[in-house]
């Protein structure tokens, strides 16, 4: 049996510190001693590490440049004018340590889970990493995959392309992220556990029905995810066919069943996000977009409140990509709300105990929405399914029953247009707002429909002015593993299922 490594280990204690579940972790372990490390132990850093991957560095990227934040100062000045370098700190940090370093312990996860007969670890641990890396490719396009978490044993892992990473590739031995989940829903559908998962579980704490329903929800993303590419939506429609064949027991479909991480409101527990919008020195680096602030007040979008904050009588944002003095003074700012932050209070960001979502019963909602008005799959009609995705959403920020009715009742708002093009922007439109906080999934949407539609920031600039479509690789990594391309591809070349 192979030991778990020092330098591992340290990765998960680390990661797992910043949960607030001390009791899973014995600090007092000699950290000189090779140890043998438990699945209840590894779980809850690589769900902190997954949390932190989407919603850290890359949410502080993402959330300006689809114009629900504004850069004021540091690294987001840059990202909301589509300035965005190879070099860059945040997004290395992202690559080695949140994203990769959080996968080390799901790969190590799998193996414990299979050594020790507990295959309902391994199907988690599957789900997570099928997870991770949809966003790492998502994001940088072709990254290592199917040579990567193999330690000292493949030091300098290839690229896999991202059309093979989606889709698979037998002849290169690259399994698709699709047959990973298929995988991961094939062990949770195991009877015989020596171990399970139990209240170290962030997620779901144990409830293996809701991790399948979680799996199944994830093939809905990413088959949604792929459907533009001529290649992939023959691909989208055939997964999203069978996971509807499975009965609407198999997948996502109440906000109790969200794929969420949960965090605490004590320092050293709280979510990435009210960390860098409340607490330290990034706490000024972002304000809300009077873009953002005009898409909603238009639609008298009742959220609103719980969305960005209101310190005095009027919401204080700037513009994308405005040159100047700022707003003072900066506690005036609008900022994300308690929504994204913690703490359910209209006009405030306190707590940070917000869960950070993965996996939502909203986005099910109108990625179905979409596949009926693209493809007419499954029983429900689009304005159904629409209205549910608008009527979970609402739930979840935790607005009234009445103020949702007056919402609905707009029709530019309530009625999906009889025209499909329009239909369609709609439905990203409430996705988008439903998404708030979460930049990265309106970056996909975005990058792949082109809604909903963004004008370019002031004194844009990048590498040709326009919005970025991926994300450059970071130098170290170009350093460090010569398989990585070098010059590689600019922020303005399109990922393979961008083709819109």
């Amino acid at each position: 049996m192979r030991i778990f490594s020092k330098y591992t280990l340290v990765v998960a204690a680390v990661a797992f510190a910043s949960s607030g579940c001390e009791d899973f972790l014995d600090v007092n372990e000699s950290p000189n001693s090779p140890v043998e490390v438990t699945n209840k132990v590894l779980l809850p850093p690589a769900q902190v590490g997954t949390a932190w991957a989407s919603h850290n560095e890359l949410n502080r990227l993402t959330s300006p440049i689809m114009q629900q934040m504004a850069g004021a100062a540091g690294a987001p000045l840059s990202y909301d004018v589509y300035t965005i370098t190879a070099s860059e700190t945040g997004l290395t940090n992202a690559w080695r340590f949140d994203f990769y370093g959080s996968m080390v312990n799901l790969q190590e996860m799998i193996r414990v889970a299979n050594e020790t007969n507990s295959p309902a670890y391994a199907g988690v641990a599957k789900i997570l990493k099928a997870y991770n890396f949809a966003v790492l490719t998502d994001v940088w396009g072709a990254v290592p995959y199917s040579e990567a978490l193999a330690g000292s044993d493949k030091t300098t892992p290839r690229l896999d392309a991202q059309r093979d990473i989606y889709l698979g590739n037998q002849a290169e031995g690259i399994q698709s992220l699709f047959d990973l989940v298929r995988e991961g829903l094939a062990d949770l559908d195991q009877t015989t556990n020596v171990f399970t998962p139990g209240g170290e579980d962030l997620i779901y704490g144990g409830n293996i029905a809701n991790w399948k329903r979680f799996g199944n929800t994830l093939l809905l993303k990413l088959a949604m995810q792929i459907s533009n590419n001529p290649e992939g939506e023959p691909v989208a429609k055939a997964v999203i066919a069978e996971v509807l064949a499975k009965g609407a027991d198999a997948y996502i479909t109440s906000n109790a069943q969200n794929a969420q991480v949960k965090f605490g409101s004590a320092t050293g527990t709280q979510n990435p996000v009210h960390q860098w919008t409340n607490v330290g020195s990034f706490s000024n680096d972002l304000i809300a977009s009077t873009r953002y602030l005009n898409r909603l007040q238009a639609l008298n979008d009742p959220r609103l409140p719980y969305l960005i904050t209101k310190p005095t009588a009027s919401y204080v944002t700037i513009d994308n990509g405005q040159a100047g003095s700022r707003p003072t003074p900066t506690t005036s700012w609008s900022r994300f709300g308690s929504y994204v932050t913690g703490q359910l209070t209209p006009n405030t960001s306190a707590g940070g105990d917000a869960p950070i979502k993965l996996i939502t019963n909203f986005q099910r909602a109108f990625i179905l929405a979409e596949a009926k008005l693209r493809w007419d799959i499954g029983d429900k009609s689009a304005q159904e399914l629409y209205t549910e995705g608008v009527m979970a959403s609402m739930a979840a920020v935790g607005v009234s029953s009445a103020e949702v009715t007056a919402y609905l009742a707009q029709e530019s708002v309530g009625t999906l247009s009889a025209d499909p093009t329009e239909a369609l922007k709609q439905i990203l439109l409430q996705k988008y707002i439903a998404w708030t906080g979460n930049g990265y999934e309106l970056w996909n949407d975005w990058r792949r429909t082109g809604y909903p539609e963004l004008p370019l920031a002031q004194n844009a600039a990048g590498i040709d002015g326009t919005i970025p479509v991926r994300l450059p690789y970071p130098s170290t990594e170009i350093s460090r593993n010569p398989n990585m391309p070098n010059p590689g591809p600019q922020t303005n070349e399109r990922v393979w299922w961008d083709a819109q």
